[in-house]
Formats: C-alpha cells, sequence, structure tokens
C-alpha cells in the first residue's frame, strides 16, 4: 500500500506526539504507513500525487484567519506549505481530509468565507448531516449517523462556502461542520481524530490559548466526560480504507 500522509502544524512535541497517536490509533494504519510532516518546522515531503494514498490535516493552535502581521513565523511558513499542498491536492485529486484548521486551511483555499462569526467553545455538539451528507461515500463508509456528536473548540469557522462546495454536515453555532470540494477533499469543523480523553489532554495544554475560560475548565471537562462522542473518528478508520491503493 502508498503511504497517507499526516499533516501536523503544532509547535509541542509532546502535544504533536499525542495527536500522532490518536491518527495512527484511529485510522488503523501502521507506523511505515504514515508519513508524518510536520509543517511548522519542516517542508512538505517530495512526494507527489501518485507516491502516496491520501493527506490527512490535523488540528492546530493557529488560526488561519488572524491578520498576517499577529501570525508568528511558524504559522507562516506552515500555511505558506499547506497552500502549497493544497494546490496539487486539487491539481491532482488527491484525497485529502482536514479537520479543524483544515476547513480553515481547506476553506480559504478554495474560497470560502472564514471569520469569527462562529466560533465555538469547548465542548461537544450536535452535527445534522445534510442530503448531500447522507449521499457521500467517506461518510456512508463511516456508517454515521444521521445526528452525532463532535467535539470542537474553535475561534474560526466558515462564513460562506463557496458555490462549488457541498455541506455534508451543520451545526447550531457553525452552520458548516463538514464540507466537500471535488469528488475527494473533505473539511470538518469538529475534530475526527479526538475521543473524550483526549481533547481533555488538549484542551489542557492549550488552556491559556482562548478557546475557553480556564476558571471553568474543570466543570467543563466534568461534563464531556458523560459525553459519547464516538462516531467521528469512525471517519479517519473509512478514509485510510476508502482511499487506500
Amino acid at each position: 500500500m502508498k503511504p497517507f500522509v499526516q499533516i501536523a502544524t503544532r509547535p509541542e512535541d509532546d502535544v504533536a506526539l499525542t495527536e500522532r497517536e490518536a491518527v495512527l490509533a484511529f485510522t488503523g494504519l501502521a507506523e511505515d504507513e504514515l508519513i508524518w510532516a510536520r509543517l511548522d518546522r519542516d517542508p512538505f515531503p517530495d512526494l507527489v500525487g501518485v507516491d502516496i494514498s491520501g493527506i490527512i490535516l490535523c488540528g492546530s493552535p493557529f488560526t488561519v484567519s488572524d491578520p498576517v502581521a499577529e501570525k508568528s513565523a511558524a504559522q507562516v511558513r506552515a500555511e505558506a506549505e499547506i497552500f502549497r499542498v493544497l494546490d496539487r491536492v486539487v491539481a491532482e485529486d488527491i484525497p485529502f481530509l482536514g479537520a479543524c484548521y483544515g476547513i480553515g486551511t481547506l476553506g480559504t483555499h478554495q474560497g470560502a468565507l472564514i471569520d469569527r462569526t462562529h466560533g465555538e467553545p469547548l465542548g461537544a455538539v450536535e452535527v445534522t448531516l445534510t442530503d448531500a451528507g447522507r449521499e457521500d461515500p467517506l461518510i456512508r463508509a463511516a456508517q454515521l449517523d444521521d445526528t452525532f456528536l463532535g467535539l470542537v473548540g474553535h475561534k474560526e469557522a466558515v462564513h460562506t462556502l463557496p458555490p462549488h462546495a457541498t455541506a455534508l454536515a451543520s451545526g447550531r453555532t457553525a452552520p458548516v461542520q463538514m464540507f466537500r470540494v471535488g469528488t475527494r477533499q473533505y473539511a470538518t469543523q469538529f475534530h475526527p481524530e479526538l475521543d473524550v480523553p483526549s481533547i481533555i489532554e488538549r484542551a489542557r495544554a492549550y488552556r491559556d490559548h482562548g478557546y475557553f475560560s480556564p476558571d471553568e475548565m474543570e466543570d467543563i471537562f466534568t461534563q464531556l466526560r458523560h459525553v459519547e462522542a464516538d462516531q467521528p473518528p469512525r471517519l479517519l478508520r473509512a478514509f485510510a480504507g476508502l482511499f487506500a491503493r
């Protein structure tokens, strides 16, 4: 099998490693079947579409809609690499699945309006499939229910999709929870690479990044521990199964 590529942009080594382990676990891929590309520090590997099965882009502390003057050098470098990769993803029809930061980057690349209108604090939200979502091959392979819980925590979101994008899932606060461009390029606002224990661990690492009030952190964690959000990770397993070649 040709490998998949996991794009990471988290500068913190411990958080990046935990994310890596989660993607391996939820996709079911072996270590040598998932190339790890940390674009906050290194260029994308010298690969073309025929070399790989697909690309997975995970979440990030970066926010693509921030003014350029407020972005760190690592963020500017990572975004330049991601947009360069997305040029090839679209041109070569490479399967792509972006989570959270992935909806901001793929959305921006494709002409969506990404802003802070529909940000959501850390928590579990109800996600509902659209008619197109119920017919989408990736979602069908993941066997997602028409309505399920997704784990979120984001400052920016899709405000408006371009006409050529297909909305696949929606939510009450963030109207676009998942979309597709082309036939094999996907992005989600919710986190398919996280379950409840891992989002709690992630939140501890980012407690001072503005996703929630630190004073409310333990109360939020208590609420999350009573949540079952086990469906979104099925998307990663389905993505690996559907597009492996």
